[in-house]
């Protein structure tokens, strides 16, 4: 059975997430401020965060950054929550490192899909357990990632995407084929999800960041060697 922290001050929102949660057939466990949350979260080491960002004690990008920080939960994934609906907020999640990003207020149903697409991509890539591409060293096994031998430090979304850009280098992938295979969703309303993301990977490439091209009008594409 799956494990998932609900890190929620409203609790009524916290139990209906987590009566949806059980439902499920998810184990559940809940905090209802900052501080008693990334306790929970270190001392657990859950498969999965849902993560309030404003919280009593300590916000969510503390708490958040504590999680990352650790190297118990450091590959736990986290699906922020809030009522912040403005962009600003969502890329800063998301450039933060977060796996997914849901505003309240929400349906349970979209919020279940959102859970089982992040569990899903967090899960190791199938096929052979190492996969070389030029500078880039996979190992599938622990979601590990080498650039030059050095390991450099992708999260599960980031890794997934890269290896899926990699195995298929020289090849444009749409942006919506991206989405579906690496979020689980391809509308639209998610794009700026997938550029976030790039952006992050790119900075974490260091000098080898132009082997990620942009396609015009179509997605990304890894660069032939």
């Amino acid at each position: 059975m799956q494990r998932v922290l609900i890190i929620e001050d409203e609790r009524d929102i916290a139990d209906l997430i987590g009566f949806n949660l059980e439902r499920a057939g998810f184990e559940v466990s809940k905090a209802h401020d900052g501080i008693e949350g990334a306790s929970m979260a270190l001392h657990q080491c859950p498969d999965l965060v849902i993560l309030d960002l404003m919280l009593p004690g300590k916000d969510g990008f503390k708490v958040f950054k504590e999680i990352r920080r650790d190297a118990r939960t450091r590959e736990v994934p986290v699906i922020m929550l809030t009522a912040r609906a403005q962009t600003e907020d969502r890329i800063k999640g998301l450039e933060a490192g977060a796996d997914d990003y849901l505003t309240k207020p929400f349906s349970p149903k979209e919020l279940m899909l959102r859970v089982q697409a992040v569990l899903k991509r967090s899960e190791a890539a199938p096929g052979s357990v190492s996969f070389e591409y030029g500078p880039f060293r996979f190992d599938k096994n622990d979601l590990k990632f080498y650039l030059d031998g050095e390991p450099v430090d992708l999260t599960s979304t980031e890794f997934k995407l890269l290896v899926f850009l990699s195995e298929r280098a020289g090849k444009p992938q749409d942006r919506n084929d991206l989405l579906r295979t690496v979020w689980g969703y391809s509308d639209d309303v998610h794009s700026r999800t997938l550029d976030t993301h790039m952006k992050r990977l790119r900075q974490k490439l260091g000098e080898h960041a132009a082997m990620v091209e942009t396609v015009r009008g179509i997605g990304y594409c890894v660069s032939s060697l």
